[in-house]
């Protein structure tokens, strides 16, 4: 074999043979008792941050919010995050898993709530915001919250810090 011809056959042989086994296909098991990432129910919506996945389901009967770590490959416990009153949609997750975005409906009105697992506590970050909102998502780090806000007649994006400040965002690109 001709030099010219088998340094660039070599050279592609191991560029390719480093993507082997990527992507990976991973397999979670169903579980009936709905303690697992796949369930009877609904399971809608996820989104993965790092080691966690968070999802919609309706496994309780009402559109909750779950939190499934993919190491340990069981549900975390998130007390005070879901409300019988409450449908959520569209969680996001921070990288560690500390601070869950959702979009809520809660006697008509939509909001978006931040759960820090650290405090167990969820709060509204849109409440003095007087329009519809959707799709949340958080930094990695967990600072920063973007989401739509209908206000005006068409959809914008917002971002807020976790306190729910609105941050600047700059209108031109510079």
């Amino acid at each position: 074999m001709k030099p010219f011809i088998f340094i660039p056959t070599f050279i592609c042989s191991g560029l390719l043979s480093g993507c082997f086994g990527y992507p990976r296909l991973l397999n979670y098991s169903f579980d009936p008792g709905g303690r697992g990432l796949n369930s009877l129910a609904s399971e809608l919506e996820p989104q993965i941050s790092r080691r966690y996945i968070v999802f919609i389901s309706d496994r309780r009967g009402s559109q909750d919010v779950y939190m499934f770590d993919t190491v340990t490959r069981n549900l975390v416990d998130l007390p005070g995050l879901n409300s019988l009153d409450t449908i959520a949609t569209h969680p996001s997750v921070s990288e560690n898993g500390r601070y869950i975005v959702f979009a809520a409906s809660r006697q008509g009105r939509s909001a978006i709530f931040l759960y820090d697992q650290e405090t167990r506590q969820s709060r509204n970050l849109t409440t003095n915001l007087q329009s519809e909102v959707r799709n949340p998502t958080i930094s990695a780090d967990g600072s920063r919250i973007a989401f739509e806000s209908s206000n005006n007649g068409q959809w914008d994006i917002l971002v807020y810090n976790r306190s729910g400040q609105p941050l600047n965002v700059p209108q031109e690109p510079r």
